[in-house]
């Protein structure tokens, strides 16, 4: 089950009227684009283990049995380094020891990948406590001449705990739907950098280095297979689209958020949006929606909660689950004024 979120977005946000000039954008472009008016930005020597670190900080502060996990799950696109993975790390400064700890790559679709793992994790037995941590710091893959992605992008972290628990309590996770799609591989990319590069033999083109996204053709793919995925979810699960309380999907943009809601039949007042102040977050934007929701007390005990999201591979996946509504959850806080890092 589900017992708690938390999230945390670095620094100050970087509204719409701060972008680059040379990208020649204004506010009302890029809100008509993308329904997001701001983003937030790591900084130098910020990477994506400190943003983990500093969600899963504000998650171990409001619930106790956090301090118990006994597992630890990193979604991440933009880890630390290649080798090794991020999460032992992040066990590490967390305190919590020895425990097993392991980074999952499904690009936007991590959280809710990373949701069904530490679901098998603890309702198989092996694990009681597992703390899931989505983060990601697109801002360092970026190309700076590239204002398609330059304006949808953001850093940020949210973090959950995933508990044994009773079944029928608040905070149930219900059912899943994955799926992935290896003919649309070379559409959410970043070129250079792993193996397949290395063993070109080629130099390394400067290009490489960045994130690339081929807009048109993802939008589409994003469209159809989170609808289908929440489609099939749905039946799985029992639930008619009126009987959903609240629909959070991945923050990518608003327009297709709006365009799933609709195809899917749940209502606009149903869903769960705050791109518009963070924009795309990746792996983080579910558990920073979340946290979202809950501090603005607009999920309650017991609510029918229904996630869906869209990631490079091309993967995809939702989930079903009951909110927990327990008091650590309800408080928590998705937003920070100001940027703090841990010593490392």
């Amino acid at each position: 089950m589900l017992r708690s979120v938390a999230g945390w977005v670095p620094g100050e946000p970087v509204p719409n009227e701060q972008l680059p000039a040379d990208w020649e954008v204004d506010d009302a472009w890029v809100r008509r684009r993308t329904g997001i008016g701001s983003r937030h930005r790591a900084g130098p020597d910020v990477a994506t283990g400190d943003l983990a670190y500093e969600a899963a900080v504000r998650l171990l502060a409001r619930d106790p049995e956090a301090h118990g996990a006994d597992a630890v799950v990193l979604a991440t696109a933009t880890p630390d380094h290649l080798c090794p993975a991020t999460a032992p790390a992040l066990a590490a400064r967390l305190g919590l020891g020895t425990v097993p700890a392991l980074d999952i790559s499904a690009v936007c679709s991590g959280f809710v990948y990373g949701l069904a793992v530490c679901h098998g994790l603890v309702s198989s037995g092996l694990y009681e406590r597992v703390l899931l941590v989505g983060a990601d710091v697109y801002s360092t893959w970026l190309d700076p001449a590239d204002r398609s992605a330059g304006v949808v992008f953001g850093d940020g972290a949210g973090a959950a705990l995933v508990a044994a628990g009773v079944r029928g309590d608040p905070g149930e996770l219900l059912a899943f739907d994955l799926g992935s799609d290896g003919t649309g591989y070379g559409l959410i990319t970043v070129p250079g950098g792993g193996a397949r590069a290395r063993a070109s033999g080629k130099p390394p083109d400067l290009g490489d280095a960045y994130f690339r996204m081929r807009g048109g053709t993802v939008y589409q793919h994003a469209v159809e297979r989170m609808t289908d995925s929440c489609r099939t979810l749905l039946d799985r699960v029992g639930w008619s689209p009126a009987e959903v309380d609240r629909f959070v999907p991945h923050q990518a943009n608003a327009r297709i958020l709006h365009a799933v809601a609709e195809r899917v039949g749940i209502e606009p007042k149903r869903c769960v949006t705050h791109l518009e102040r963070v924009g795309n977050t990746g792996a983080a934007s579910i558990p920073l929606a979340l946290a979202d929701a809950a501090a603005g007390g607009l999920l309650r005990s017991g609510d029918r909660v229904l996630l869906t999201a869209f990631g490079g591979g091309l993967t995809w996946g939702s989930a079903a689950l009951r909110w927990p509504g327990t008091p650590q959850t309800m408080c928590t806080d998705s937003m920070e004024g100001t940027q703090h890092v841990a010593p490392r």
